[in-house]
Parts: structure tokens; sequence; C-alpha cells
């Protein structure tokens, strides 16, 4: 019995999102009870962290930085499912969401993850070291994305208020998909060396030896319960995402504390992720999390988006207040300081956290 069990435990992940699509077949559609959501939550939970095990054992096989890149993706991709599922059923109050959840995921990588990393690495090995070319390319790409997507709106006349006309929200879509596409091929081809682990030397770890990478049959089936789990995150999200948008009105919370839920449920795998990196003093695999994860909000949000928003009824506005600009600026700079020695102690990942609570404070109380 014993042993049934611990075998169970240990097939969760493959157990989960199984689970998670049936449950969605059984509540698609229908108004579920209080109880009914307790259960579509925990599933869903399940099925969000079995995603991003299965996208990190298909990540180790085909090694970093590409493995960086399967986690930014996979979790994007629940994003944008639920950024659109939210905006397709809460009409005008909605407009914003897609603008509160892309910052909340800049905030949470560029300040959260970064701070809570560099300072579990620089606590455990004395000192965090990752490459700056790289991080610093990854940050610059973030920057520029973020200024062109969630700064520039709020000061464009062709349209009133802080919305693109179709033309400059084309222009946006377009120019964050060319920027992410450049990225990747500097981060997988061209210089694929700057995104890989250093040692305390400065020399480049090509292999990692944590682990043996699992074989080809093993991706190919986490491959395929990634892509059952993603279908149940996103089916399960719209079932409970009235019972979100109720409990944050209950509470006389802002409503871009949405956007704070849902950036902080689909990241949170993906901080687990970069925390074992920088346990492991990997601080460049966690930073490749960090930033690739805020780069892929942006450059495939903002497309997804400004595709949605062709049938999604009410306006879109992308265009951030003046508080959360500064914190953008604010963030920036500090980030550009962090990087440029290429390594780092706890007091830039306090810092970085202090950013973070800050964003949280405001976001709660504006």
């Amino acid at each position: 019995m014993l042993a049934r069990l611990r075998s169970l435990t240990t097939r969760w992940t493959a157990v989960v999102p199984v689970a998670a699509v049936v449950l969605l077949a059984l509540t698609w559609g229908r108004d579920l009870p209080p109880a009914a959501v307790a259960l579509v939550t925990m599933v869903l939970a399940g099925a969000v962290l079995a995603a991003v095990h299965h996208a990190e054992v298909v990540a180790h096989r085909v090694g970093e930085p590409f493995g960086s890149l399967v986690l930014a993706v996979a979790v994007t991709i629940i994003e944008v499912a639920l950024i659109v599922t939210l905006m397709a059923d809460g009409g005008d109050k909605s407009s914003t969401l897609a603008r509160d959840t892309v910052f909340a995921a800049v905030m949470i990588t560029c300040n959260g993850i970064v701070g809570i990393c560099l300072l579990v690495a620089s606590l455990r090995h004395g000192l965090a070291v990752f490459n700056p070319e790289g991080t610093g390319a990854a940050l610059a790409t973030v920057a520029t994305l973020a200024t062109l997507s969630l700064v520039l709106p709020t000061f464009t006349t062709s349209k009133p208020g802080p919305e693109f006309s179709t033309a400059q929200l084309t222009f946006a879509a377009l120019s964050s998909l060319a920027l992410y596409g450049l990225f990747v091929a500097t981060q997988t081809v061209r210089h694929r060396d700057y995104f890989l682990p250093i040692t305390r030397m400065g020399e480049v770890i090509t292999q990692d030896d944590h682990a043996e990478a699992p074989s080809a049959r093993t991706a190919g089936i986490s491959l395929g319960l990634l892509g059952l789990a993603l279908v149940g995150v996103v089916g399960l999200a719209k079932g409970v995402s009235p019972t979100i948008e109720s409990g944050v009105e209950g509470a006389g919370l802002p409503h871009a504390v949405v956007g704070v839920i849902i950036a902080l449920l689909v990241l949170l795998p993906e901080t687990i992720a970069a925390l074992r990196a920088a346990r492991r003093d990997r601080v460049q695999t966690s930073l490749n999390l960090a930033l690739g994860s805020a780069m892929a909000s942006i450059g495939l949000t903002i497309p997804a988006v400004a595709l949605a928003s062709v049938w999604l009824s009410g306006p879109l506005v992308l265009g951030l207040g003046a508080t959360h600009m500064v914190l953008l600026a604010l963030t920036v700079v500090v980030a550009s300081l962090t990087v440029v020695p290429g390594r780092a102690t706890p007091l830039q990942g306090g810092v970085h956290l202090v950013l973070f609570a800050a964003y949280l404070e405001l976001a709660v109380n504006p």
C-alpha cells in the first residue's frame, strides 16, 4: 500500500494534467458553486506546477539557453491565455487588464525573481556571478519593449486617453515580435555562450552536471503532458476568473490587483525554477529565466492582445500612470547598475526586493 502511494506521489505530474483536462470537460460553460471553484483552483495550481515541471524536463533535454526559452514561452502562453480569457468576459472594466498584467510580470521578474535569486546565490556562495554581456542584452531588450508598449501610449495624441491608435498598436505589436525574435536568435545561435552560466573565474560552463539529461522518449512524453497541462490551465482559469474578480471587488481593492494575481500565479513556478538554479550557483540561468519571462510577457502578450482586440469590445488601455512609470524607470536604472559588474552581493538583491515590495504596496494602496 505504501509503495503504491509513493508511486502515485512520484507520478503526480503525469496525473494532474490529465485530471485538469477531465475536470475542464466536466465544468466547461457551467456556473460553479463554491466547492467546485475550490476544487478547480487546486487542480489549476497543480496544472501550472506540472506544466513548468514538464517544461523543465524538456529544457534539461535541449540544454541551456534553450531550456530557459522553453520555460519562458510556456509560462507566457499561460499568461496570454488568462489575459484574453478575462478580457473577453470582463467588458470595459478589463480594458487595463493586459497593461496591469504585463507590468506586473515585468516588476515580478526584474525585481522579485532577480532580487531573491541574487540574494540566495550571494548568501549561499559568497557572491553571485553571471555574464554581463548576455544579461545586459536581455535587460536592454526588456527596457525597450516596456517603453514602446507601456510608456509611449501615455503620451501619444492620435487617440484620446492612454491608448494606441490602430496603426500605432500594429507597429508596437510587430516591433515586439521582431525584437523578441531577434533576441531569441542572438541567445540561441550567434552568441549562445553569452547566456551560459560561468564560473568564479569567468569560464563558461557548457554542461550542467546536477543530473543526467532525460532520454528523448521521456522528453517527448513531457512535451505531450505539457500541452495537456496548458490546455487545462487555460480552460480552468476561465471557470475561476469570475471568482477572482469578485473577490478583488469584494475586498475593496483596485482592479489592477487582478493583473497582479494573474502574474503571480503564472510566474510562481518560474520563480521556483530560478531559485533552484541560484542555489546551484547557476545565476545566469536564473537571470535567463527572469528576464526571458519579462521579455516574452511583453513581446508575445502585446501582439496577442492586439490581435484579440479586433473582436473584443471596449478600449485597450496600455499606457502606464505616473507612479508606475517612475517605478519602471527606477527598475531599469537599478538593474543596469546591477548587471554591469557581472557579480552581485546581498545588497543588490535587497535593493531589487525593496523595489518589488514598493510595487506591491502601491498596487494595493495606489
